[in-house]
C-alpha cells in the first residue's frame, strides 16, 4: 500500500511541476515584452499560499487542478461609441460587461501601455504557445531520459528461456505431457544463460540471425557453439516443423477472410532469447514524441465517440478502451499500480513513470493547442483572426477596426469549460466505478 501511495505522491507532484512550468512558459515572455503580470497560481480556488514578489503575487491555490496567470488588459475596453451594457439587458451581455470590467480592473494607473490587447500579434502568439511548447520540452528531456538513460528491452544472443516440449498454438491443452515432443532446445542440452556464438559456423550477433536460420532449417542438424560459464560448448539441435501464428507489423495476430487465425509452418527449437534494457541513441526521441503526439490526436479527433465510449462502460456492461482517455484519477491509479509491482525492477518502475508523465505533457501540449477558448490555442487563433482582419483594412484602405473585441466570446468560453467540466466528471466517475488496470 506504501508504494502504490507513493507512486500517486509521485505522479501528482509530476502534474504539479509540469503544470507550473506551463505557467512560467507563459510568464516569461509575457515579463520580456513589458505585460504587467498580477498573479502566477498554481490550482483554482481559495489561495493556500502566496508571495509577492515584485508586481506579481506567485502562490498555490486549493484545487491542484491546473494554473493560471493574471496579465493585464487581456480584453480590450468596448469600442468607442458601444453603448454600455448591465445586467437589465441580458445575462449574456453582463457577462461580456464584467469580462471587460474585470480586464480593465488589472490595469494600474500609469501602465496603461503594459497591456496584452495592444502587443503586438506575434508578441501575443509567442506569450500563449509559451505554456505549450514548455509542455513539449519537458515531454522531449523525458523521452530522452527513458530512451536514452534507460534504454528500450531488446532480445539478445543470450538464452532466456528453454521449453520442455513443443506445443502448436492449436493444441487444446497448452501443458507439456507424455505424448508432447519434445523441445529440441532442451533435448540438444542448451541450457537458459548460454549464449550463441555461432550457428553451422555463421556467427550469431543478434537473436534474429538464429531465429531466420532456425525457422527455415526444420528436420536439419544445425551445429551450435554456444558460451557457457567462459567456455565455448559444442551442441546440435535439430529444428522441429511445427505451426505457429502470422503475426503483421503492429504484432496483432493476423486473420483470414472468415476471421480464423493464420498460421504457418515452421522450424522451432523452444527457447526464448534474454532480454536486456538498451540505451537508444538520443534521434529516436523525435520519432517517440511524434508517435505519441499522433496518438493524443487521435484520442482527441474521436473524443467524442470516445466519450460516448466511456459513459456505455461507466453506467453499463461494456468494458473501458485501455488505449481510452483518463482523468487525473485514472493516472493516479496506473502510477500506484507501476510502484506496487514487486516483479518489475525499481529502475523498470521508475522508467515507466518517467515515462508516463512525459505522455501527460505531450498531452498537456496538443490538448492546449485546440483553437477554442479558453485554451492557448484559441487566444492564437484569436490573435491570428484579428492581424487578418485588420490587414485587410489596411490592404483596401478602410478604416482600422480596432482591437478584436474577443471578451464577445466569454459566454462560448463559459460553455467550453462546462464541457470540459462535465468530461472531467465523467472520467473522474469511470476510473473510479470502471478503471483501466495494467495489473
Amino acid at each position: 500500500m506504501l508504494l502504490y501511495i507513493l507512486g500517486v505522491v509521485i505522479i501528482v507532484v509530476g502534474i504539479a511541476v509540469s503544470i507550473a512550468l506551463h505557467e512560467v512558459g507563459h510568464l516569461v515572455p509575457a515579463k520580456l515584452f513589458g505585460v504587467r503580470v498580477g498573479q502566477y497560481m498554481i490550482g483554482f480556488g481559495p489561495t493556500l499560499w502566496s508571495k509577492k514578489i515584485g508586481e506579481t503575487e506567485y502562490g498555490f491555490k486549493a484545487i491542484p487542478m491546473g494554473g493560471y496567470i493574471s496579465m493585464a488588459g487581456m480584453y480590450p475596453p468596448a469600442h468607442a461609441g458601444e453603448a454600455s451594457r448591465d445586467a437589465s439587458t441580458g445575462f449574456m451581455q453582463a457577462l461580456v460587461q464584467d469580462a471587460r470590467t474585470s480586464s480593465a480592473d488589472t490595469i494600474e494607473a500609469g501602465h496603461e501601455d503594459r497591456v496584452f490587447y495592444k502587443l503586438a500579434t506575434w508578441k501575443r502568439i509567442i506569450i500563449m504557445l509559451g505554456g505549450p511548447f514548455m509542455n513539449l520540452v519537458i515531454g522531449f528531456a523525458l523521452y530522452a531520459v527513458v530512451l536514452s538513460g534507460f534504454g528500450l528491452y531488446a532480445a539478445t544472443t543470450t538464452i532466456g528461456t528453454v521449453n520442455e516440449c513443443v506445443l502448436p498454438p492449436s493444441s487444446a491443452s497448452q501443458e507439456c505431457t507424455a505424448s508432447s515432443d519434445a523441445a529440441p532446445a532442451a533435448a540438444a542440452g542448451i541450457l537458459p544463460g548460454d549464449r550463441i556464438v555461432s550457428i553451422d559456423g555463421q556467427p550469431i550477433t543478434e537473436w534474429t540471425q538464429a531465429t531466420d536460420i532456425i525457422r527455415d532449417s526444420s528436420g536439419v542438424d544445425l551445429a551450435f557453439v554456444v558460451e557457457r560459464d567462459g567456455n565455448e560448448v559444442d551442441l546440435t539441435v535439430t529444428p522441429l516443423l511445427t505451426e505457429r501464428y502470422v503475426y503483421d507489423a503492429s504484432n496483432a495476430i493476423v486473420e483470414d477472410k472468415n476471421g480464423d487465425p493464420v498460421t504457418e509452418k515452421v522450424g522451432i527449437v523452444g527457447m526464448t532469447s534474454a532480454q536486456t534494457l538498451q540505451p537508444q541513441p538520443l534521434s529516436t526521441v523525435p520519432g517517440a514524441v511524434g508517435d505519441n503526439i499522433v496518438r493524443v490526436v487521435g484520442i482527441i479527433t474521436h473524443l467524442p465517440e470516445r466519450l460516448v465510449d466511456v459513459w456505455n462502460a461507466a453506467f453499463g456492461p461494456d468494458e473501458r478502451d485501455p488505449n481510452g482517455p483518463l482523468s487525473v484519477v485514472g493516472v493516479g491509479r496506473i502510477a500506484g499500480e507501476i510502484t506496487s509491482l514487486d516483479t518489475l525492477p525499481v529502475a523498470d518502475r521508475a522508467q515507466n513513470l518517467i515515462g508516463l508523465v512525459a505522455s501527460l505533457n505531450i498531452a498537456l501540449f496538443v490538448f492546449n493547442l485546440i483553437p477554442l477558448m479558453p485554451l492557448d490555442g484559441g487566444h492564437v487563433a484569436a490573435a491570428l483572426f484579428d492581424a487578418v482582419r485588420r490587414g485587410f483594412a489596411k490592404l483596401f484602405r478602410r478604416k482600422d477596426p480596432g482591437y478584436l473585441d474577443i471578451a464577445r466570446l466569454v459566454p462560448f468560453t463559459l460553455a467550453v469549460v462546462a464541457l470540459l467540466g462535465a468530461m472531467s466528471l465523467l472520467l473522474i466517475y469511470a476510473d473510479i466505478v470502471k478503471p483501466i488496470s495494467i495489473l
